[in-house]
C-alpha cells in the first residue's frame, strides 16, 4: 500500500473517521433497502453526508505539494497507476462475487457488458479510487494556473449541482472543489489543528455548536440547497479535523488511527463482509432493531479487512494490498553524463528519484 512513514497523527485519525463513516453508509443503507424500513443509524447517516465524502477528499490533497512537481512518470507510477491497480484487481473480485447474480439477472453476456463498462463508469463502492487519480492528474496538469482561479470554477462546478448520469463527470464536478482545497489550504489546515491543541476546551464547545447547526440544517432540509452544500461541506471538515485532532492526544481511540493508517485496506474490502454480515443477521435475527443490525455490520465490515490484511500481508496474498513490482512504471533514470564530462561519475553515479 505504500504507506508514508511520516505520518502525522491527527491525519491518520480523520482517514480513519472518515472511512468509518463511509463503510456505516453503506451498510446502514444496505440494511435498510433490504429490510424495506428505516432504522436510527439512518438519521446518523444523514447527518454525516454534508461533511462525509468532502473531508476525505479534503484530506487526500494535503500533501499533494510534496510531490506535485515531480517528473511525470514518477508522478504517474505513484498517483495514477497505484489507484487503477487496486481499481482493477477489486472491481474484478466485485465482479467474481456477484457474476451469478448478475448472469441471473441478465445473462453471461450482460455480465461481460457490465464489468467492461465499469472501467468507463466507476463500479459500486469503488469510485473513489477511480476519481482519486483523475484529481491528482487535472491538479499537476493546472498548477502553472492561477489557483483562485481554479477553486474558483471548482466552487462553481460543486454548487451547480451537475447531472449528466456519467458519474466521473457528476463526481468531479461535486467533490473537486475540496480535494483542491485541501492542496492549496493545506498550510491553515494544520494550523487550525495546531490551535485546536493549545484550545482544547474551546475547540470542544465549538464542536457541539456545530454539531447542532448540522442537525438543523440537514433535519431541515437545508443543506441539499446550493451554496449552502458547499459551505456545510467545508464546516464539516474542518469540524473532522477538530474531533480527529482532540483523538489524536488520547490513547483510547488508536484503533481509529489504525483503520486511518490502512484506510485503502478497508475501503478496498469490506464490502464482502458487509454484504455478508447483513445478510445473516437479517435472515437468523429477524427481530433485532434495523439500527443495531446496521451497527453490527458497520463494526464487522469495518474490522474484518484490517483482520484479513494482518493475515496475508507477509503472503503471496499481499498483492491484494500491495502493488507487485509488475504493476510499477519502470524508474525513469536521469540521463547519464560522459565519465570525462563528469570526473565524480564512478564515484557518484545518477541516482534514481526518490521513492514516495
Amino acid at each position: 500500500m505504500e504507506l508514508n512513514q511520516d505520518r502525522v497523527a491527527w491525519v491518520d485519525y480523520a482517514k480513519g473517521f472518515c472511512i468509518v463513516m463511509v463503510v456505516m453508509m453503506h451498510s446502514t443503507l444496505g440494511v435498510e433497502e433490504a429490510a424495506g424500513a428505516g432504522s436510527f443509524m439512518g438519521a446518523v447517516v444523514a447527518f454525516a453526508k454534508p461533511f462525509r465524502m468532502p473531508d476525505f477528499f479534503l484530506i487526500s490533497g494535503l500533501f499533494l505539494a510534496r510531490v506535485i512537481d515531480r517528473k511525470w512518470h514518477d508522478y504517474l507510477d505513484r498517483k495514477v497507476v497505484h489507484f487503477a491497480y487496486f481499481y482493477a484487481l477489486w472491481v474484478t473480485i466485485q465482479f467474481a462475487f456477484k457474476a451469478p447474480q448478475f448472469a441471473h439477472e441478465q445473462g453471461w453476456a450482460g455480465v461481460a457488458e457490465a464489468y467492461a463498462l465499469s472501467f468507463v463508469q466507476p463500479f459500486g463502492t469503488l469510485w473513489f479510487i477511480y476519481l482519486l487519480p483523475i484529481f491528482f492528474v487535472v491538479t499537476k496538469a493546472t498548477r502553472t494556473v492561477p489557483q483562485a482561479l481554479i477553486w474558483l470554477i471548482a466552487a462553481l462546478l460543486q454548487v451547480a449541482h451537475v447531472e449528466t448520469g456519467a458519474m466521473v463527470i457528476d463526481e468531479f464536478c461535486s467533490r473537486f472543489v475540496y480535494f483542491y482545497s485541501g492542496y492549496v489550504l493545506a498550510p491553515y489546515v494544520f494550523d487550525l489543528a495546531a490551535r485546536v491543541v493549545e484550545n482544547r476546551r474551546e475547540a470542544t464547545l465549538l464542536l457541539l455548536a456545530w454539531a447542532v447547526f448540522e442537525g438543523i440544517m440537514v433535519y431541515e432540509g437545508v443543506s441539499v440547497l446550493p451554496v449552502v452544500g458547499l459551505f456545510l461541506g467545508f464546516l464539516g471538515a474542518a469540524a473532522v479535523v477538530t474531533v480527529s485532532t482532540l483523538l489524536s492526544t488520547s490513547g483510547w481511540a488508536r484503533p481509529l488511527r489504525h483503520a486511518g493508517q490502512n484506510s485503502i485496506v478497508v475501503y478496498l474490502a469490506f464490502f464482502l463482509p458487509m454484504a455478508a454480515t447483513r445478510t445473516a443477521l437479517l435472515k437468523f435475527a429477524p427481530g433485532l432493531d434495523l439500527g443495531i443490525v446496521a451497527l453490527i455490520v458497520t463494526l464487522v465490515a469495518a474490522i474484518t479487512p484490517l483482520l484479513f490484511y494482518a493475515a496475508v500481508r507477509d503472503t503471496r496474498a499481499r498483492f491484494l494490498f500491495k502493488r507487485p513490482a509488475w504493476a510499477k512504471l519502470e524508474p525513469a533514470r536521469l540521463p547519464a553524463l560522459a565519465p570525462e564530462a563528469d570526473p565524480e561519475f564512478a564515484a557518484s553515479p545518477p541516482r534514481l528519484m526518490a521513492a514516495e
